[in-house]
């Protein structure tokens, strides 16, 4: 009975193990079959994302590549004043302005002044009269130079007589001593302004009074200042007359501070003052920036013979120039700035179709640009740019403003 059952429940066992093992084995193709129909299924799915990323990279590299540009109606061009000229390489022959004031020449002129403190008694000259040299120009008194005076007095004659007698007679020491003391005394006096005429009336005895002495025109010239009045005491070293002679002027043109221009010694311009035109020459160029106007000065200087012009006038300065090699350049009006900010040019590619070309900005001519970047022989709209500039940014142009 025992072994009986034994035997069934070994058999039932065997069984159930048999199935178990069967079942894997058919599912197996079933999974086979899925894994291949998704593999299947896979590559097309890849494929189509492939060739939307190509589509998308042709439509997105196709959309880089196309240029901006403006297709405008012969009307159009003319009620919007659209102009464009065949850019070549030539010389460039140019003007620049600036502004410029007429002065005396600093070189020729004389200020004139006492070196040493005293009172103004008279004078012989008046504003804008014509002086030679030597000629009077005021008369003053000093308290100083009446006591150089009388050392000078004493002084001549002392040493006449040490002259007369003899180093010998007199000694080396007493010799010297009076020797020294003239020439103290009459180097005072021609520091004090004296001349060796005024010295030599004040040894004869003959001279005016001590204190006074008349100070003379040191140059040919005219008066252009006389600040001062009779009576009136004056410090050593404060001006009382200036003279200049105005057969040669200077003009000073004040030029940007950031223009990269170089003007040589000997470049020409033209001072236009009024109506007078004259030819200058620049002689000199600063090379520091004033700090008021922000601007560069350069000096030029102009012949006046028959005196039409005259210090303090405000004048107009031309330069001219030529470039020496041929250069490209356009006007200012034809450049642009792009959407990105730099500087932009508009090519007539084709009649009534403009691409806009970036340039690179090179030397300044007056209202001309020198500019690389653009093929010699392309048609630039040189009238007009900012129109064409408006086609381009809103997709639309209408020259009425509607």
């Amino acid at each position: 009975m025992n072994k009986t059952l034994i035997a069934i429940l070994v058999a039932g066992l065997t069984t159930a193990a048999a199935s178990h093992a069967q079942t894997p084995n058919a599912s197996e193709p079933a999974n086979e079959k899925t894994a291949a129909a998704t593999e299947q299924q896979k590559p097309a799915a890849e494929q189509g994302n492939k060739e939307n990323a190509v589509q998308d990279g042709k439509e997105g590299e196709q959309g880089h590549g196309e240029e901006a540009s403006a297709t405008l109606t012969p009307a159009q061009m003319a009620l919007a004043n659209i102009q464009a000229e065949v850019l070549t390489a030539k010389p460039v022959d140019y003007q620049l302005y600036a502004p410029g004031e007429i002065l005396s020449n600093g070189y020729t002129s004389y200020r004139v002044s006492p070196r040493v403190a005293s009172v103004v008694l008279r004078r012989h000259v008046a504003l804008g009269d014509h002086v030679k040299e030597g000629q009077p120009l005021i008369t003053l008194f000093s308290a100083s130079l009446a006591q150089a005076q009388a050392e000078y007095r004493t002084a001549w004659p002392e040493w006449q007589r040490m002259e007369q007698l003899g180093r010998k007679t007199v000694g080396e020491q007493r010799y010297i001593s009076a020797k020294a003391g003239l020439e103290v005394a009459r180097a005072t006096l021609l520091a004090y302004g004296l001349s060796t005429k005024d010295l030599q009336s004040l040894a004869s005895q003959q001279s005016r009074a001590l204190g006074e002495y008349t100070l003379r025109a040191e140059i040919d010239g005219a008066v252009l200042t006389d600040d001062f009045e009779q009576g009136q005491r004056i410090e050593a070293g404060e001006s009382l007359i200036t003279l200049a002679d105005e057969k040669q002027l200077w003009v000073e043109a004040r030029l940007p501070a950031n223009l990269s221009l170089t003007l040589g010694e000997g470049a020409q311009a033209e001072v236009v003052t009024g109506d007078v035109r004259v030819k200058a020459t620049v002689t000199q160029e600063a090379h520091t920036i004033d700090p008021v106007t922000r601007t560069r000065t350069v000096r030029l200087l102009v012949d006046n013979p028959e005196h039409r012009l005259h210090p303090g006038q405000y004048a107009e300065v031309f330069f001219r120039f030529k470039t020496k090699e041929p250069v490209l350049a356009v006007s200012e009006s034809a450049l642009m700035r792009g959407a990105d900010g730099d500087w932009t040019v508009f090519v007539e590619d084709h009649p009534g179709e403009f691409l806009p070309v970036e340039v690179e900005l090179g030397r300044a001519f007056g209202q001309l640009r020198e500019i690389t970047g653009v093929k010699p022989g392309s048609r630039v709209v040189t009238e007009g740019a900012f129109f064409v500039a408006s086609e381009i940014a809103k997709g639309g142009f209408d020259p009425h403003g509607h």
